[in-house]
């Protein structure tokens, strides 16, 4: 069979979750995503929004039976040799659609083709082939070590820590904020001060989140009884009591993608307009947020559609960054916040 060599790798990703602007939920994720040629492969199907099988919220022995799939070491899931690449991040369900793709043994090769966008049981490939993708062929010996070292301990990879500690005075905003990130799946505790929690339990956040009355002696402590505990955690200095804003932050302190693996990478709010830098051809999401002299809140979409791969300028509405104002830029798999600059 031929196919052009390619290299095979592994790397974290996620699914960014967050609160729309027209009031509905997206859930976050984390997964490991395919990495072809030193690129996610993800990439390539334009503005999919999707996750691989190797997700880290299934059961470990369900993630072990993904992993065990792709290396070819029990029966393919669905017919003619198809496996699925990438599924619905709400359901998984194949009625949803799905990418799938033929993986099969080629001497000591591993080798991946005719790729498909997929929602019955089989693949119409005169349809909805993806036929500007693949086939690519992989060296066994590095496909099997990526694979396998996923699989190495017994109870899998170990699991991201989806859970923010959130310190602050607005006790009813982190309520709010509390009960957003568990709507979309991170775990979030209140506290005034760290210092009383035990080290086993610090070691279960991925990020503190200060509000703004927070002062600099209390932040201080709080990242002493971190280091004492051991952990690395992001800290996030909330901009401005809007929930879905700050969920935006929280989204990107716990995103752990490697930096050249993400499709957006650049984000500026100054001059009456958003400057934005994407790596790959997707859907771009622009949201304004505003504080008026009252404190209420005010939400304008400013931007959704696809952009090319380079850096974009988007006008905003001078109504909608007056004031105490931020800007939201949002993929499906990652999402930058920026103050606007008067």
């Amino acid at each position: 069979m031929s196919a052009a060599y390619a290299t095979f790798g592994l790397a974290p990703a996620m699914r960014a979750g967050g609160v729309l602007a027209d009031g509905g939920y997206q859930v976050h994720r984390d997964f490991v995503d395919f990495v072809v040629d030193g690129r996610p492969l993800l990439f390539q199907l334009s503005d999919l929004d999707a996750v691989s099988p190797l997700a880290s919220d299934v059961p470990p022995a369900i993630f072990t039976a993904q992993v065990r799939s792709l290396l070819l070491e029990t029966a393919p899931p669905l017919p003619d040799g198809r496996f699925v690449i990438y599924g619905c991040p709400e359901c998984a369900d194949l009625g949803c659609g799905a990418v799938t793709a033929v993986i099969e043994r080629d001497g000591d090769d591993y080798v991946w083709r005719d790729f498909a966008w997929q929602t019955d049981e089989r693949a119409d490939l005169a349809l909805n082939g993806y036929h500007g993708i693949g086939p690519f062929r992989f060296h066994g010996s590095e496909y099997r070590a990526a694979l396998a070292a996923l699989i190495e301990d017994a109870d899998g990879p170990p699991a991201p820590r989806r859970r923010v500690l959130l310190i602050g005075a607005r006790v009813a905003v982190l309520a709010k904020l509390a009960a957003a990130l568990r709507t979309i799946g991170i775990g979030a505790d209140i506290t005034q001060d760290a210092r009383a929690v035990p080290a086993e339990e610090l070691r279960g956040y991925g990020a503190v989140a200060f509000g703004r009355a927070v002062g600099e002696a209390e932040r201080a402590a709080v990242r002493q009884a971190f280091e004492r505990a051991g952990v690395e955690v992001a800290y996030v200095d909330g901009l401005a009591p809007i929930v879905p804003l700050l969920v935006a932050q929280i989204e990107h302190a716990l995103d752990r993608s490697p930096l050249p693996q993400r499709r957006l990478t650049g984000l500026v709010a100054a001059d009456g307009e958003a400057g934005i830098e994407v790596t790959s051809p997707c859907r771009v999401r622009v949201t304004a947020y505003r504080l008026d002299r009252l404190y209420r809140t005010h939400t304008q979409e400013i931007f959704d559609g696809i952009l090319e791969p380079g850096r974009h300028r988007i006008p905003l509405d001078p109504q909608a960054v007056k004031g105490e104002s931020f800007v939201v830029a949002r993929t499906s798999g990652s999402v930058l916040v920026e103050p606007v600059v008067k």
